[in-house]
């Protein structure tokens, strides 16, 4: 069976090959091609994978073919262009690459990973199969679009930056965008024959956009960092929250600040660290003009509630620094306005790190409430800051909650039940036809 993943990064080994940066998004995915890879014989799977680039990178830039292909780790893997900085425009262009790339590997399944790019739709386009078809749900554009602006006040929405002004990306043209993304994202869906998916929420997007598809659940392994460390409650910076990122409104960031002071009254020494791009900065005058509305806003807010002391960007931090970051941190926040099955709440649990969790989406599906983690209506700040201070005035509850999450986190994020679960589906898939 030849199967052809098509990814919206290019992974970590294939980066190491060429010598590049390895993007921190999506490492879940190493894992599993790693399972694959060392499994392909066996399971009589030969796996390739494709990818975009944008034409300025080096190895694409000046050559004309639809594609550049090589091997890395004996795997072959595609690389096709993209306008990777505006993913709300369609090319149509990528179907004629994407099904050149088919026809070279012949695939008996494609596995699209996400549906937030519009290089999904070209290539449901492109293969034409959808009984072949596979599409993984990660985020969904249209579900980002209804929320996008996370309770901000009206003047926050609109008021926009010389930045946003020149690159056309204000708030509301940035909600636009995830608007457009969406619409590529639904005829994606409603042309493919098979979803996974893991939580009640993409469970029904399914149903809505892609009601004639079969829907397979399948949990999904996180990197492999975040399975040996272990969260102990006498090794932590206490009093210290941490979030995964905070670059744009539906991440929830402005909610945190907006508790913070009421945090540092009960506890002078709370301190919100913050990974991710640093919307805030400021220091030099290109920061100033690379400031957004949405940057400024929170950086308004940490000065005019004095908070400077209490919050710091700590940059985007590769998995073994993130995993590090994590164990050191007493509670993790994810104060989302909408998230599917946020990786980082799963990596969280995984170490045992104490979770507090917006009540959005898909998120219920991985955090017992009150077991192991707490859940609260993303519209009820005070019930954030009250569950935060239950986890910094009790070790006790602390302690069962790290348990808790990592057991359950264990048994969610196994490797080896998602990656048989992922073989039963491409056979099932290659047997039904």
């Amino acid at each position: 069976m030849r199967v052809l993943w098509l990814c919206n990064i290019m992974l970590p080994f294939i980066a190491k090959s060429l010598g590049q940066k390895i993007i921190i998004k999506e490492g879940w995915l190493s894992g599993l091609a790693s399972k694959l890879m060392a499994n392909q014989e066996r399971n009589d799977i030969t796996l390739a994978i494709c990818f975009p680039e944008s034409e300025s990178r080096a190895f694409v830039k000046g050559d004309t073919a639809l594609f550049v292909k090589d091997k890395a780790q004996g795997i072959d893997y595609y690389i096709f262009r993209e306008d990777t900085v505006h993913p709300e425009h369609y090319d149509a262009g990528m179907e004629e690459s994407l099904g050149a790339v088919i026809r070279d590997f012949g695939p008996d399944i494609i596995h699209i990973f996400g549906t937030e790019y519009p290089h999904t739709l070209a290539c449901v386009k492109a293969f034409h199969r959808p009984a072949r078809t596979l599409i993984g749900i990660q985020g969904l554009c249209t579900a980002i679009a209804e929320v996008y602006m996370a309770d901000l006040p009206y003047s926050v929405q609109k008021k926009k930056t010389f930045r946003d002004i020149l690159k056309k990306d204000g708030l509301f043209d940035q909600q636009a965008k995830f608007v457009k993304r969406g619409t590529y994202e639904k005829e994606a869906l409603s042309m493919a024959g098979h979803v996974t998916g893991r939580t009640d929420f993409d469970r029904e997007m399914t149903k809505m956009f892609a009601p004639d598809a079969k829907y397979h659940f399948m949990n999904e392994t996180l990197r492999t960092d975040f399975y040996d460390g272990e969260w102990k409650i006498d090794q932590i910076e206490r009093y210290s929250l941490f979030l995964s990122q905070g670059n744009y409104p539906i991440k929830g960031l402005h909610y945190v600040i907006d508790i913070l002071p009421e945090l540092v009254e009960e506890f002078e020494e709370t301190v919100v660290y913050v990974a991710g791009d640093v919307i805030t900065a400021n220091d030099s005058i290109k920061d100033k003009i690379k400031l957004s509305g949405y940057g400024k806003f929170l950086l308004n807010q940490i000065k005019k509630s004095r908070m400077q002391d209490h919050v710091k960007f700590v940059g985007k931090l590769q998995a073994d620094k993130m995993c590090a970051r994590f164990l050191k941190s007493h509670v993790f926040l994810c104060p989302s306005a909408i998230e599917n099955s946020p990786n980082s709440v799963g990596e969280a649990m995984l170490l045992g790190v104490p979770v507090v969790a917006a009540n959005v989406g898909g998120v219920h599906n991985l955090v017992n409430d009150g077991k192991d983690g707490f859940l609260y209506p993303k519209d009820k700040p005070k019930r954030l800051k009250d569950s935060i201070l239950r986890i910094f005035e009790d070790d006790k509850l602390a302690l069962s909650l790290s348990s808790n999450a990592r057991a359950h986190a264990l048994r969610t994020h196994d490797p080896e039940t998602n990656y048989r679960r992922l073989l039963d589906i491409y056979h099932e898939i290659n047997h039904c036809i």
